[in-house]
């Protein structure tokens, strides 16, 4: 292999490795939340920060991005919109001045005017020393948490979006209060399934969400009230939207003639208001169902619930968030008890130790010693007899504890007292040993506490129900007309000097059918191509339940064949044959009729060609002899003989028939 070779080759497994090496680290240090904490890295760090320099008074934003700043190597703006996004949610920091609006889509003041410190919510849930793992910063000269021990399904609460290389993340917010009924529910062993909530608002169909993951969606309409006949008022918004642009977004609509309204104010303030102004004439049911139609009054959400486990990313469903995040607050819940259950047997046993020390006088035995050694085999030797009252052995780290007690404290040492505080410890190592072994019970318990503490004023804001997808042919407005021009083949919108047909909307199909029996349905345009002097042409509404009635000639000396059809499901643009494909074959009949009654009663004259031995040429055919069937079928039989024309009887003037 030459050197030009190896080169290449060296290359392309160096751009393999930096390039896996670049998306690994995006996936798992930007863009996609640890399980553990539902937190990005980022986040980690500002609320780590926020901790840090807790003192209960507000700090300015810019001085928690600065401190942030060593932990998280990624410049100043990163780190500020994150904790805006942060404190817009309401839940971990305690905001003062202005953090723009979720609901205008403003944003935050400059971070040196506003300021933040950590709600009480926080403190509860998030921080512990003691069951934190701790790991180097990246300068190495400080230490940041892993994961933070957070004992509540904060993932689900704040919600999350990232999107990193080749994979990306999206977990909708859920509602508070919910979330700790659904953990008490999966602690209980039961069956749970939770539904996103939004703070705009809105109302939220989620009959298709499947657990929040891939291939699932959400539809979320605004909440839009009629106040009488001329005034639609918007009180909440779709999550992910804001008024001014849904505001836009509705004068677009407008401009475009696919609603009709006469104008739109913006009135918010602390709550969405949207006026928008009708028409003399308008119907505001209607207007209101194109609105979801047309406008951003109506938005589809697709979630793609993607988590952090063991190092690696994975799609993990939001109920199974919840259940992790149910066992794992109730594994920190245990670490702690057993922390705490250290600490007082370590306290019960030093104080037990400290009164057999002063009420035995095994102090003053100290007096004669030259040693730090020999004292503390005095008074090893002088605890001796009472070790046995003790639950653990005596280290010399107690003895040297003992060594350094204050000589005033041994001499105002005080027995009942100390009696007294032994038992009060007592109480408590028990109380923790219940907890310990009542712990399910106890995790319930704490997330009682946690809804009592902060559970008020969050009511659900998203109401729950099932609507179906508005039509849009049906409720855009029909502010244009369909014209064709016959002769030379052409139909559109914009052929304003040709024959008028009827109103449409520049979303409307149309249906041709030709004079050799093919049929074609297509979009509506400004002007396009139809055919030359087509038999039938309209604007094609697939809800109408019409019934075409038709007689052709099969080729050109072929039999007269009549049928009864309904057009069914078409594909656009696709040429369907109504009529046998033989050339020369013709249309000689066509009509249409809103039912069956009215076409059962639908009687034509076949005028046949004057023939040798052929006394009748005037012959009578009524469509209600054949049966309605598919538009595909061949039909029957009128006459084998030829045909000088077809005529709608006279008997029948309330047809709407034609002459071909």
């Amino acid at each position: 292999m030459s050197e030009e070779e190896l080169q290449e080759v060296s290359l392309r497994g160096m751009y393999a490795d930096y390039f896996l090496d670049y998306a690994s680290y995006v996936i798992l240090e930007r863009a996609v939340p640890y399980v553990e904490d539902g937190l990005k890295p980022v986040q980690r760090r500002i609320l780590h920060s926020l901790n840090e320099l807790d003192d209960g008074r507000y700090n300015k934003v810019a001085n928690v991005v600065g401190n942030t700043m060593k932990y998280h190597p990624h410049g100043d703006a990163s780190i500020g919109d994150a904790m805006v996004g942060l404190g817009q949610k309401d839940l971990l920091i305690d905001t003062q001045g202005n953090w723009g609006n979720v609901l205008t889509g403003d944003r935050a003041a400059a971070p040196r005017y506003i300021e933040a410190r950590l709600t009480p919510f926080a403190k509860d849930i998030t921080f512990n020393p003691k069951t934190t793992k701790w790991t180097p910063s990246y300068d190495g000269r400080n230490q940041e948490p892993v994961c933070l021990p957070v004992k509540f399904p904060l993932l689900l609460a704040q919600g999350v979006e990232g999107i990193a290389v080749g994979l990306a993340c999206k977990i909708l917010p859920h509602n508070f209060n919910e979330l700790i009924e659904a953990s008490i529910a999966v602690l209980r062993k039961q069956e749970v399934d939770i539904l996103p909530d939004f703070l705009t608002g809105g109302i939220m169909d989620a009959s298709d969400y499947r657990d929040g993951l891939r291939g699932g969606k959400v539809r979320v309409r605004a909440r839009i009230e009629v106040d009488s006949k001329k005034l639609l008022r918007i009180t909440e918004v779709p999550y992910g939207t804001t008024t001014g642009g849904l505001m836009d977004n509705i004068v677009a609509a407008n401009e475009k003639g696919k609603i009709k309204i006469s104008k739109v104010v913006d009135n918010t303030a602390a709550h969405a208001e949207i006026l928008v102004l009708l028409p003399a004439g308008s119907e505001p049911e209607v207007v209101r169902d194109a609105l979801y139609a047309f406008t951003d009054c109506e938005v589809s959400i697709s979630p793609n619930s993607c988590v952090i486990i063991d190092g690696k990313p994975q799609f993990m469903g939001v109920n199974d968030i919840l259940r992790f995040s149910a066992e794992h607050t109730k594994d920190l819940l245990q670490q702690e008890l057993e922390i705490r259950l250290g600490e007082l047997n370590d306290k019960w046993h030093f104080s037990s130790l400290e009164k057999i020390f002063i009420e035995n006088e095994i102090y003053l035995k100290m007096k004669d010693c030259s040693s730090m050694e020999e004292v503390i085999q005095v008074i090893d030797q002088g605890l001796e007899p009472f070790k046995n009252l003790l639950q653990r052995e005596v280290v010399e780290e107690d003895i040297t504890k003992l060594s350094k007690l204050p000589f005033l404290r041994m001499t105002r040492f005080d027995s009942a007292k100390a009696d007294e505080a032994l038992r009060a410890l007592e109480e408590a190592i028990e109380e923790v040993e219940r907890h310990l072994r009542n712990l399910t019970r106890y995790t319930i318990s704490y997330y009682k506490n946690l809804q009592k503490k902060y559970g008020k004023g969050r009511e659900r804001m998203t109401e729950i129900s099932s609507f179906e997808k508005v039509d849009r042919t049906q409720v855009v407005v029909a502010n244009e007309t369909l014209f064709v021009d016959r002769k030379n083949g052409f139909a559109g919108y914009g052929l304003k000097k040709e024959e008028a047909l009827e109103k449409c909307s520049e979303l409307d199909d149309i249906i041709v059918i030709a004079n050799d029996g093919t049929m074609k349905v297509m979009k509506v345009a400004e002007k396009l191509f139809v055919g030359k002097r087509p038999q039938h042409i309209a604007v094609f509404r697939k809800d109408e339940d019409k019934i075409y009635s038709i007689i052709y000639r099969e080729g050109r000396e072929g039999p007269l064949r009549a049928k009864r059809f309904r057009i069914g499901g078409v594909t656009r643009d696709k040429e369907y044959p109504l009529c046998t494909e033989t050339k020369g074959t013709r249309i000689m009949y066509f009509a249409i009729h809103e039912d069956e009654k009215v076409s059962s009663d639908n009687e034509v004259l076949v005028h046949l060609k004057a023939q040798l031995r052929l006394r009748n040429l005037a012959r009578t055919f009524k469509f209600e002899d054949i049966a309605i069937k598919g538009r595909a079928v061949r039909g029957n039989i009128v006459t084998k003989h030829a045909v000088d024309r077809i005529v709608r009887a006279p008997k029948n003037p309330e047809l709407d028939l034609g002459e071909a």
